[in-house]
């Protein structure tokens, strides 16, 4: 299958690209600085300088590349600096999940693509109600956050547009697994603190395991929605502290007052909202703990695990027909969670 990866030069699309040729597929990947070229050849990729927001350009990359399918994973994160305010953070990445999906879309149309599989967000998106297990099914929380009601509005848009296509949206966990990863920034200027007693649950994923079921998801028919995220997320309370260790930062602040507030303006009986994983490996390829924080790996395994162990392995699987389920994996496998 000859598959259009938009932001292939990305944290995630990088490691998507090598992952789409080992299975057989010709990719064509779309960057944003000339350097990226380089890497995507090597990659094995054919290169497509684009701006995602240019709605013509993105026309005629599509009709020349003449794909089967799209891979959507364009967002403009890389170096990033965080504040406040998410939607600040997030207004470029805000515009590729609006405006530059309608464009990849219009292209699809055009062009006769009939598959297309797009990033979305999973993590704090869900209505705090009932259990702490969510799933595709449960309801978002129609009042988001202040400062991130754009954020949120943009991935309900992308959501819905893809789904209208009869695309694949990926609920994605917080990434993890990067060199330049954005986390440790936060850790290290003790910007992520421990809330109340630190039973709050954030759901992560890999990039490799993220990108590993990427491609499964190329193999299924929409329209559909699938969240994507490591098996067994811990609480913030275990593994942060052991985040700010492995960096040699200051531990995490405690906040236990904005935990009262928090209780008193809202009833809920979940710490969070934890998402299972839906989608299995079809290999028995290892997911790798090496890029972001080598010694967290090891330090999270050995806290949580009672385990000394510096590798792990996911078990494998099999697609079940007309759905995507997630096998077993080993404890410690995902790192922070």
């Amino acid at each position: 299958m000859r598959v259009f990866v938009a932001g292939a030069s990305g944290a995630l699309g990088s490691r998507l690209v090598p992952r789409l040729i080992d299975a057989g597929h010709d990719v064509i990947g779309t960057h944003h600085s000339p350097s990226s070229a380089k890497t995507l050849r090597t990659l094995g990729a054919k290169p497509v300088m684009l701006d995602v927001l240019d709605a013509d350009a993105v026309r005629k990359a599509v009709l020349e590349g003449e794909p089967e399918a799209i891979v959507h994973q364009a967002t403009a994160l890389a170096n990033v600096k965080f504040s406040r305010s998410l939607d600040k953070a997030f207004a470029k990445t805000n515009q590729l999940r609006t405006t530059g999906t309608d464009a990849l879309l219009a292209a699809a149309r055009e062009a006769g693509v009939r598959r297309f599989v797009a990033q979305s967000f999973a993590s704090y998106r869900y209505v705090r109600e009932g259990g702490p297990v969510k799933t595709e099914e449960d309801p978002l929380d129609p009042n988001p956050p202040a400062n991130t009601e754009e954020s949120w509005a943009a991935m309900a848009h992308l959501e819905r547009a893809v789904a209208d296509f009869g695309g694949i949206a990926l609920r994605y966990g917080g990434f993890y697994g990067a060199a330049n990863d954005g986390w440790a920034e936060l850790v290290r200027k003790q910007w992520f603190p421990i809330v109340g007693d630190g039973g709050g649950i954030v759901s992560w994923i890999h990039l490799e395991d993220a990108a590993a079921a990427t491609v499964l998801a190329l193999e299924h028919e929409g329209p559909a929605i699938y969240n994507i995220v490591d098996d067994d997320p811990a609480p913030v309370r275990e593994w942060l502290p052991i985040l700010a260790n492995a960096l040699d930062s200051k531990p995490p602040r405690p906040l236990p007052a904005l935990a009262r507030a928090a209780r008193r303006r809202r009833s809920r009986s979940d710490d969070g909202n934890r998402v299972p994983r839906r989608l299995e490996r079809e290999s028995e390829k290892p997911a790798r703990l090496d890029a972001a924080l080598p010694q967290l790996a090891a330090r999270l395994r050995s806290a949580l695990c009672g385990t000394d162990r510096a590798g792990s392995q996911a078990n494998p699987g099999t697609v079940i027909p007309g759905k995507i389920r997630p096998g077993a994996a080993e404890c410690g496998r995902s790192g922070p969670r």
